[in-house]
């Protein structure tokens, strides 16, 4: 099941919707449902998400 970012605004701004599976997740832009996916293996998503959470994405960090 595809979940959206708990940021999105639903204003139509820039977003994506995730999908878990038992190897990936799966990442698509919101505004393409039927778009391109992108798959991410569990570890490296994992790792992705926890620097998210710490902030270690922001803009110019």
């Amino acid at each position: 099941m595809w979940f959206t970012s708990s940021y999105s605004n639903g204003a139509g701004g820039e977003c994506v919707e995730c999908a878990l599976t038992d190897e990936h997740a799966l990442v698509r832009d919101s505004k393409d449902a039927e778009g391109p996916m992108v798959p991410v293996r569990g570890t490296p998503w994992r790792s992705f998400v926890q620097a998210v959470k710490q902030g270690g994405l922001l803009s110019g960090s």
